[in-house]
């Protein structure tokens, strides 16, 4: 191997020696965006997105400047859980995020295409480029807190995202079935391979309350977030139950409406760790 001038524009992008900051994309001329928070996990259908909206709304209420960027390009699920159905606009050298009725900014795929319903048949490289361009073409106004909606697993996105973007921490979303600690491993692995602190777990599905009595039901199983959050040294969790009027309200586009009484432990642990 030729020893390293350290002139990373001219090695490989496997080069050990290359630091992580020569990947970073620089933000479009006039943005500003204080923290970056992930929100991943190693499989699909655990509720990212819900999480996502979750925090971000309630990281919202607390008085901060919150935005969405919708990185899960196939399977985009930001705008509807808002009730946004317009489509960003566009000036000659910026896109502009759609903000919520609170004010919150979101950009995602489903506000560029003509039709919400339409499928996105791209292969992991453009798909890659259309994230990178959320950050760098997008005109963020003065974001306290961006929280990024991923796809599943592993792959290109979450690659990119974690290397193009200057991601301060990760929650992690996970379910209560036994695959749970499988789930975990993928996305803790992964934030060490990247060096980004894993802020904390959140179990969604955890359980439903029973409104006429008060009991809560193990509907997929019980829960295993302490026992998995001790395994890989993560201090901080919390437990989402099965609520079908949060369902309800999440297909209305009322997210924003949610009470924050089940994330706002999270949201603390956003605040204490990510100071703005």
């Amino acid at each position: 191997m030729s020893e390293c001038s350290h002139d990373c524009s001219s090695c490989s992008e496997n080069c050990s020696q290359r630091s992580k900051e020569s990947f970073l994309k620089p933000l479009h001329e006039g943005s500003s965006v204080k923290k970056v928070i992930a929100v991943v996990s190693g499989k699909g259908g655990v509720g990212k997105s819900l999480v996502t909206s979750l925090m971000a709304s309630e990281m919202q209420r607390r008085g901060y400047s919150c935005a969405v960027l919708d990185a899960d390009i196939t399977g985009p699920s930001i705008p509807k859980s808002f009730g946004i159905h317009e489509h960003a606009t566009a000036s000659a050298d910026c896109m502009f995020p759609v903000s919520t009725h609170t004010g919150m900014q979101i950009m995602s795929i489903n506000l560029i295409l003509e039709e919400e319903t339409a499928p996105v048949v791209w292969r992991g490289p453009v798909i890659a480029g259309a994230v990178t361009q959320f950050w760098t073409d997008v005109l963020w106004q003065d974001v306290d807190y961006m929280f990024v909606d991923m796809p599943p697993g592993t792959g290109d996105v979450p690659l990119t995202v974690f290397q193009s973007l200057p991601v301060d921490g990760i929650v992690i979303v996970t379910t209560p079935q036994d695959l749970v600690s499988m789930i975990v491993a993928k996305a803790v692995k992964m934030a060490e391979m990247m060096n980004v602190p894993v802020l904390g777990i959140v179990e969604n599905m955890s359980y439903f309350k029973c409104h006429d009595c008060g009991k809560e039901h193990a509907i997929f199983g019980e829960s295993k977030v302490e026992k998995v959050a001790g395994e890989f040294e993560i201090e901080n969790f919390v437990r989402l139950p099965i609520d079908p009027v949060v369902t309800a309200m999440v297909d209305a586009g009322e997210v924003e409406s949610v009470s924050g009484e089940h994330i706002a432990p999270m949201a603390d642990v956003i605040e204490k760790e990510l100071k703005i």
